[in-house]
């Protein structure tokens, strides 16, 4: 596996900024690791965001994603976007079009990795799991999968938080209107077009409830939802567990 750590230049944030990726490598001769590279453009990739205090090196520190990935031959690709929910800021930048727009862009013409929507998955932790449901419910025909792990995924409710009002009129402008509302993007969405989903959280964490809630909306609304609701806190070894069961369920990868 190669563990890269890409600094570059985002015309969309209009600054330098990094993501930390990796790609399979085929190697047989190293020790403890199986390595499975497929053919050159057609590797597939995993967008994997991160949450709220961390940064684009946070599953590479607290998790054995290079390793799981490695058996897999799965590309990673973690972005920075700070605490940003994955939003275009109404006082910062524009995270969501960097994250949309610009950013499958660059690893399309940097790395030899597959775009094609059966090759392409996007995962995350609390807000990270916010921001690839977001991304997967207003772009459906990007992504084959998508999975959230303990996602803060009701962000009216948190906005409406005295402890969050701040971060929310930075990112949101108060209470986030629809298109960052995922209750109100399921209203909208057709099931048809949605990837099949993957929700998973911990039964002592406190972002189950609303969990829960959109697992309930999301299946009223006629998506495929997988839930894994299992004991557990907000906290990195339940999602190391997690990240490997996810890997196991997306469509079309190796086992």
């Amino acid at each position: 596996m190669a563990l890269i750590e890409c600094d570059f230049f985002s015309e969309v944030l209009e600054v330098s900024t990094s993501m930390t990726v990796l790609l399979p490598q085929r190697a047989r001769s190293q020790i403890g690791v199986t390595g499975v590279a497929g053919e050159v453009g057609q590797v597939p990739v995993l967008y994997l965001l991160h949450g709220l205090s961390d940064d684009h090196t946070a599953w590479q520190r607290w998790t054995s994603i290079e390793r799981y990935a490695a058996a897999r031959g799965l590309a990673v690709v973690m972005p920075a976007v700070h605490r940003s929910f994955y939003a275009d800021e109404v006082h910062g930048h524009r995270y969501w079009t960097f994250l949309a727009q610009e950013l499958p862009h660059l690893v399309s013409s940097f790395f030899r990795v597959s775009d094609r929507r059966e090759d392409t998955f996007v995962a995350g932790l609390s807000m990270g799991g916010y921001g690839a449901l977001k991304w997967a419910l207003r772009e459906p025909s990007r992504f084959a999968a998508v999975a959230s792990m303990s996602g803060a995924l009701d962000v009216v409710a948190m906005a409406r938080r005295p402890e969050r009002g701040e971060l929310c009129d930075r990112v949101f402008g108060g209470v986030p209107g629809p298109d960052n509302d995922l209750f109100a993007l399921l209203g909208s969405a057709d099931a048809d077009t949605l990837p099949p989903m993957y929700i998973s959280c911990g039964t002592e964490d406190v972002l189950l409830d609303s969990n829960r809630a959109f697992v309930e909306a999301a299946q009223k609304a006629g998506a495929r939802v997988t839930v894994d609701f299992r004991p557990g806190e907000h906290e990195w070894g339940f999602w190391d567990a997690e990240i490997q069961k996810i890997l196991a369920w997306l469509p079309g990868t190796p086992s």
